[in-house]
């Protein structure tokens, strides 16, 4: 997982849950078998590539790109990623 997604889900859960859902939910992410990856400058050219030929978010792209370099799975459950269906493997998750 990008740093970027982290800050995306932690945005997310603080605008929803308040200051306290964000600290949990870094908390929990700590305890869970996740890397986070910093975005250096060759993760943000690809990010740029991706979002740049297909209709996502900037952050979402990192995703994609991390996907890629990783050839891993990408699970989520948000429709946006069936536009890169064709560039990395999608597990979609029950919502």
């Amino acid at each position: 997982m990008t740093v970027i997604n982290v800050g995306e889900v932690l945005y997310i859960t603080e605008r929803i849950g308040g200051a306290i859902a964000a600290r949990a939910a870094i908390d929990l992410l700590d305890s869970l078998a996740i890397r986070v990856v910093d975005a250096d400058r060759h993760l943000t050219f690809d990010a740029a590539h991706v979002k740049a030929n297909h209709p996502l978010s900037y952050a979402d792209a990192f995703a994609v790109a991390l996907a890629r370099r990783l050839n891993a799975v990408l699970l989520t459950g948000d429709p946006e990623f069936r536009a890169v269906e064709s560039l990395i493997r999608v597990e979609w998750l029950k919502t």
